[in-house]
């Protein structure tokens, strides 16, 4: 009976796997959502008038409030009100933002001239500063949700297999993009009219899903209150917060004085500002480098986050069962140096489709190993009561690089009339990322955070 008492339902494999699911569709639809028009680019041109300059414009809108502050806000605001009240919150925004941007892309907004909206910034069209404005909110919303995620994963996977649901996790979300990147030239020339494909179709269709997970996340608020009252029960918390485990806002400090969050934060911006930035120019570089057409050079590259989508969640597994995070972040770094290396000096020189691919395919290994070991190592050196300020906080450092490192790639991609420089910039960002995993293991070694040790008790 007194076993039967202390049971929780994080204790119940198929609670804690239903939360994973719940939460992990949501952020499936969202990454969905976030490229479902990608593909149109060419349609968004024929019907509203948008070149690439806007809609890279456009693009970029979905960083703009999180640069300037909000997921700071957004990090405050998790950790005083709590998952369930974020997660609603963040799923919310990214349906009113979806409305939004659906709004500004349909038939009824480009029929009536709306004279205050095309009165400024002469140079976007009125659709594409609203289309913007929806995906703003959005953003808001998507970046509030994933640092959400992150926080319910390690409440309910807790001394479970919380690397390995963190790993499924970024998985299921990045078959959204691939899943975008499918069903948005399918459901467009399926509603063309006069041989024009449509970018409304595909817009609602993904505006729905988003709807969808609005839904899925209710469900595991339910869940999640039911947890809570059994936390009580057993011990594990107190149906009134001891004032000294209140949130503040003076506790960030706490956050940013410390030297591992730190090293964890500027190892991620390096890291992923090799990665997301490279990704926007692979194709076009493997084209230019190999002397094949754009649907080759697409086709070479597809392989990069597929094999990473399927490795993370057996890394997660690892490191739940053995351990071996810091390692894992530090190999990982080491893996991304050597790969931009053969892009900007061996592939130029020998340029092989299998060698690119095989290239391709070991950063793929890179991507998979740094990601499934960084996030899990979080929770060991934040307190929790301040965990979703700290995810918060990282994301912001992050967004900034993946801001910036395009403007910078692309000046130098113009200027210097090649990929030489870009590549070895980004090598050179794997070397910075290199040191600071070596910080992070020494640290970790000196003050016994833990990275080192399976997650699973």
């Amino acid at each position: 009976m007194v076993k039967q008492l202390q049971q929780t339902l994080r204790d119940k494999a198929w609670a804690r796997w239903t939360v994973l699911v719940l939460v992990a569709s949501m952020m499936f639809f969202a990454y969905m959502f976030v490229d479902i028009l990608s593909p149109l680019a060419s349609v968004l041109n024929q019907t509203l008038g948008w070149d690439q300059g806007v809609f890279g414009t456009y693009a970029a809108g979905e960083y703009l409030l999180n640069v300037f502050g909000f997921l700071i806000i957004a990090g405050i605001i998790l950790d005083k009100m709590g998952v369930r009240f974020t997660g609603l919150l963040s799923a919310s925004l990214m349906v009113i933002g979806a409305a939004v941007k659906y709004i500004g892309i349909s038939e009824w907004f480009g029929a009536n001239d709306i004279v205050w909206l095309n009165s400024w910034w002469t140079t976007m069209p009125g659709s594409a500063k609203m289309a913007m404005f929806g995906f703003m909110i959005f953003g808001c919303g998507c970046e509030m949700a994933g640092t959400t995620v992150s926080k319910i994963l390690a409440k309910w996977f807790k001394g479970k297999e919380m690397a390995l649901a963190m790993g499924l996790e970024m998985a299921i979300a990045r078959v959204g993009v691939f899943a975008a990147m499918a069903a948005a030239p399918a459901i467009s020339e399926r509603f063309a009219v006069n041989g024009v494909g449509s970018v409304t179709a595909p817009l609602l269709f993904a505006s729905l899903l988003l709807v969808i997970g609005l839904l899925n996340f209710f469900v595991f608020t339910l869940m999640d209150v039911q947890f809570d009252k059994q936390l009580v029960a057993v011990g594990e918390a107190t149906a009134e917060k001891d004032p000294a485990d209140e949130f503040r806002v003076a506790d960030i400090k706490t956050i940013l004085f410390n030297r591992m969050f730190w090293i964890i934060a500027l190892l991620c911006v390096l890291y992923y500002s090799a990665i997301f930035p490279f990704q926007r120019f692979a194709t076009n570089f493997l084209e230019e480098t190999l002397s094949i057409s754009n649907a080759e050079a697409a086709g070479l590259f597809k392989w990069f986050p597929i094999l990473a989508m399927i490795l993370t969640p057996f890394l997660g597994a690892f490191i739940d069962y053995r351990g071996k995070g810091a390692s894992m972040m530090l190999l990982g770094a080491v893996i991304m140096i050597i790969c931009h290396s053969v892009f900007a000096f061996v592939l130029p020189a020998y340029p092989s489709k299998t060698l690119a691919l095989v290239t391709i395919l070991v950063l793929g290994v890179s991507f998979s190993l740094v990601p499934a070991s960084m996030w899990p190592s979080v929770p060991k050196i934040i307190d929790e009561k301040v965990l979703g300020s700290a995810y918060c906080l990282i994301f912001w450092v992050q967004n900034i690089g993946l801001c910036l490192v395009p403007l910078l790639i692309g000046k130098l991609r113009v200027k210097t009339d090649g990929y030489l420089v870009p590549m070895i910039v980004f090598a050179s960002f794997g070397v910075m990322a290199f040191f600071l995993a070596l910080m992070l293991k020494v640290e970790d070694r000196r003050k016994g955070y833990g990275l080192e040790l399976p997650n699973k008790k």
